[in-house]
């Protein structure tokens, strides 16, 4: 099997499992590729909520980053939540020290409640120095509208948005309709493409790492040498799959079944 593609994430540990790269490997393994992951935080977190986090420093971060892509290259990159400034600055100085390829940013910005999840000046450096260097972006609506300073309230403001996001930082951006999946219309945005993908609609209350999940399940599309809009009608595919299952683990927002097509009989 010398022929595996190969992903990596860029972003931090969920200890319980169901977001980060815990997420993003389980994610890119059921894809099809080979998973390796640099890691921004530990957390200590579960389905109810953050308890603890410790991030590592922007040097450590950057000899992950160059330990992994000088002996295994990766045919993707998907960035997650990173919350500091200086640690996204390294992820972009890398991106571009190695001339890495299919970078997918998940822009973390915002929670679902509302909740700012990161400071200005990291929301300023995103901005400036990583989103330029992405391929493909894959804000939710809160995190739109801090990108472009637009309110969002209905279909036709979503085209405006992520057009405005395309002009702005010349990235592809897949923007996400729902504030989580399940009733998730998402409008695709890019150089030749402009696409709505309807979501099914599952009612699962269990969404903890949709956001994850989703953005690396196009890397790992991408990796594999599809086209853009595949790529993300095969992650939506995955998605639903995934939120179907009907897995309920935990007290809060349970996980999604990751690892579904193992039990289809």
């Amino acid at each position: 099997m010398s022929m595996m593609k190969t992903a990596l994430t860029i972003a931090g540990s969920d200890s319980c499992g169901g977001a980060g790269i815990q997420a993003d490997i389980k994610t890119m393994t059921m894809n099809g590729v080979y998973a390796m992951s640099a890691i921004t935080a530990l957390t200590a977190q579960n389905t109810t909520g953050v308890f603890g986090i410790q991030e590592v420093s922007p040097e450590f971060l950057e000899q992950q980053i160059e330990a992994i892509v000088t002996d295994i290259f990766p045919d993707a990159v998907k960035t997650g939540m990173v919350s500091s400034a200086a640690l996204i600055k390294t992820i972009a100085q890398c991106i571009k020290k190695f001339s890495l390829k299919n970078v997918i940013v998940d822009p973390v910005m915002v929670a679902t409640s509302g909740a700012k999840l990161i400071s200005d000046e990291a929301i300023e450096t995103l901005k400036t120095e990583l989103l330029p260097l992405a391929t493909l972006i894959t804000p939710n609506i809160p995190e739109a509208e801090v990108l472009t300073g637009l309110k969002i309230t209905s279909l036709s403001e979503m085209e405006i948005a992520a057009k405005q996001i395309f002009e702005q930082f010349g990235c592809a951006v897949l923007l996400k309709g729902g504030h989580n999946l399940n009733d998730a219309n998402d409008f695709l945005f890019g150089k030749g493409i402009a696409k709505w993908f309807n979501g099914k609609r599952i009612q699962n209350p269990n969404t903890h790492g949709t956001g994850c999940t989703l953005s690396s399940a196009i890397a790992s599309n991408l990796a594999k040498g599809e086209s853009l809009e595949n790529a993300v009608a095969n992650a939506k595919e995955y998605i639903s799959g995934a939120l179907s299952a009907m897995l309920d683990l935990g007290k809060g927002s349970g996980p999604m079944m990751h690892n579904f097509a193992l039990y289809q009989n």
